[in-house]
């Protein structure tokens, strides 16, 4: 398999970011610098920093959905309140996409750099649902111009489904994951955003876990999850 692929599917790293370590020297096959694309057979050696890495044909990889709350950074790095402290789980994994510091509800974490990659892959157009209240109340031309297309970032998003909730809440699905794209809509439509939570990401819901709380993906969920085609 291509090397990527093999550091990937050992769970210390996605696709991604394996091709930047390859890029950066750091990945050695059978003593060799790697390249991008290089394939690797069942008797090679790959060394990370000087580290032997294997490939377990046994082990099972971790799939976790947890209800982030406010406040945690969505980034295994070494940095102050960030997911991986937070939720303290035994085996390296690592978060799937992104919720911003301010923004709570349903992530996926993982050891899978395949399902990491076919969840973040921007062609994968994943539906993703949020409740979303903001400072003030807002009209039915708030709810139009959100479900029509916003101008941001340089583009124009999506059409979308947005439903109110109430005068100051409603309900949003999204098939983009521009960066804090709800909150910058909103922004260009007039309100800000004081409370965004994600509640669906494709077929799995954020159900009755609580905040803080998570729980292992079934291997159905996950095979549901892998089976969605890009479109």
């Amino acid at each position: 398999m291509r090397i990527n692929k093999y550091l990937s599917r050992t769970g210390i790293c996605s696709r991604r970011a394996a091709d930047q370590l390859i890029e950066d020297g750091r990945v050695l096959i059978n003593g060799k610098q790697a390249s991008l694309g290089d394939r690797v057979e069942i008797d090679d050696e790959v060394y990370v920093d000087g580290r032997l890495i294997t490939l377990d044909s046994e082990s099972k990889f971790t799939y976790i959905a947890l209800n982030k709350p406010k406040g945690i950074i969505t980034t295994a790095a070494a940095e102050p309140n960030n997911i991986i402290d937070f939720i303290g789980y035994s085996k390296r994994i690592y978060p799937v996409g992104r919720l911003d510091k301010n923004s709570r509800g349903l992530i996926f974490l993982t050891d899978d750099g395949d399902f990491a990659y076919h969840i973040m892959r921007a062609g994968n157009h994943s539906i993703k649902e949020y409740i979303v209240k903001t400072k003030h109340s807002f009209d039915d031309r708030f709810i139009e111009a959100m479900s029509s297309g916003v101008p941001i970032l340089d583009t124009v998003t999506n059409p979308c489904h947005v439903t109110r909730i109430d005068e100051r809440t409603f309900k949003i699905e999204l098939n983009q994951g521009l960066n804090r794209q709800i909150r910058r809509m909103s922004e260009a439509c007039g309100h800000e955003v004081v409370d965004l939570k994600r509640i669906r990401i494709d077929c799995i819901r954020l159900g009755e876990l609580k905040e803080g709380e998570w729980r292992h993906l079934t291997d159905k969920e996950v095979k549901s999850l892998m089976s969605e085609q890009p479109n």
